[in-house]
């Protein structure tokens, strides 16, 4: 079991993912709404795997994904978006990135996040 943060400005979308992520024994144990919330909560809870969103207000994925990073090299940060084009996905593996999902195509959550903690 890995404790996850799942960063998305839909609450929608944070109630959904957290309900795929606890269906495969996984717990969340917070929620942010943007950028600025889950650097925040990344330090307060120091969690296995960040599920981040790339469109948020006050401060996108990426911004927050390189703040994480900056600060801790060792995080493992899973981009999920349903902007997919290549030259985002590789903005954001190059940005420190451990993987990339496709919004709503989570299908492959479980395997993605297990790939994230062994990289």
């Amino acid at each position: 079991m890995y404790n996850i943060l799942i960063a998305d400005d839909s609450l929608f979308m944070r109630q959904w993912i957290r309900k795929m992520v606890e269906e495969h024994g996984h717990q969340v144990v917070a929620e942010a709404k943007n950028g600025k919330e889950a650097i925040n909560l990344y330090q307060q809870y120091k969690p296995n795997i960040v599920l981040l969103d790339i469109t948020m207000d006050e401060m996108d994925g990426i911004t927050a994904l390189k703040t994480i990073i900056k600060r801790d090299s060792n995080a493992k940060v899973i981009m999920c978006s349903s902007l997919g084009s290549q030259q985002i996905v590789m903005d954001c593996i190059h940005s420190g990135a451990k993987d990339f999902v496709v919004k709503p195509y989570f299908y492959k959550l479980s395997e993605t996040i297990q790939k994230a903690i062994n990289a």
